[in-house]
């Protein structure tokens, strides 16, 4: 192995990965007419439903307008609503129509296909082990930003 990859930082290496598994994706689900914005928003309000606009561009790390736009092709494809949030008559909440079914399962078959890609001739043992790690260098940093956000609003 050539010494500068046995070097290679972590963070870049699980950053390639990432892109890797997303590109693969990617051209999975575009070739089924859908951009990266609609089924990274699917997904997400899969989890997420009933999130604000504002909060779900948070969670996709996006730009509200951006997302607004993938919204309403959304909306107007019949995937998507938008219902008045009953707490404030000014927001509203996002959910998934069950027309957005069929395509989260054609999603998440996808998502499974990709995985089995990515994760061939490793044991689950050795999955278990990454994603343990990787979950407690997320909670690291985390607890970081955390830090860094409460000292700023004492500053």
């Amino acid at each position: 192995m050539n010494d500068s990859k046995a070097h290679f930082p972590i963070g870049l290496e699980i950053y390639e990965t990432s892109r890797s598994l997303r590109r693969h994706f990617d051209r999975r689900a575009r070739s089924l007419g859908f951009t990266q914005g609609q089924w990274r928003a699917l997904l997400k309000l899969d989890y997420s439903p009933g999130s604000s606009q504002a909060a779900l561009a948070e969670l996709l790390d996006m730009q509200p307008i951006s997302l607004a736009r993938i919204l309403d092709r959304m909306v107007a494809g019949g995937l998507v609503e938008r219902r008045p949030d009953p707490a404030d008559r000014r927001a509203v909440k996002l959910y998934l129509t069950p027309q957005a079914g069929p395509v989260l399962t054609v999603l998440r078959d996808i998502a499974a296909d990709v995985r089995a890609t990515a994760t061939r001739g490793i044991s689950q043992a050795e999955q278990d082990q990454l994603i343990a790690t990787l979950r407690k260098m997320r909670a690291n940093i985390d607890e970081l930003d955390e830090g860094s956000s409460q000292n700023v609003s004492q500053g």
